[in-house]
């Protein structure tokens, strides 16, 4: 599968919209799951990280 995707600027850097269908096939649930970035050669290579997102600790008053 290949998808073009327009680079969105983001403070002073650039980024890259992943849609749900492209999340889905990863496996990856973005509230969850970390996304681990390669680069060999000229290609970008995404694929889902063994890590996970940490949780915000709540703090009770």
């Amino acid at each position: 599968m290949t998808v073009d995707r327009k680079l969105m600027r983001n403070g002073n850097g650039w980024a890259l919209s992943i849609n749900s269908t492209i999340l889905g096939l990863l496996d990856v649930n973005p509230e969850e799951d970390m996304v681990q970035y390669t680069v060999e050669k000229d290609r970008l290579i995404i694929t889902k990280s063994n890590k996970k997102v940490e949780k915000k600790k709540t703090i009770k008053k």
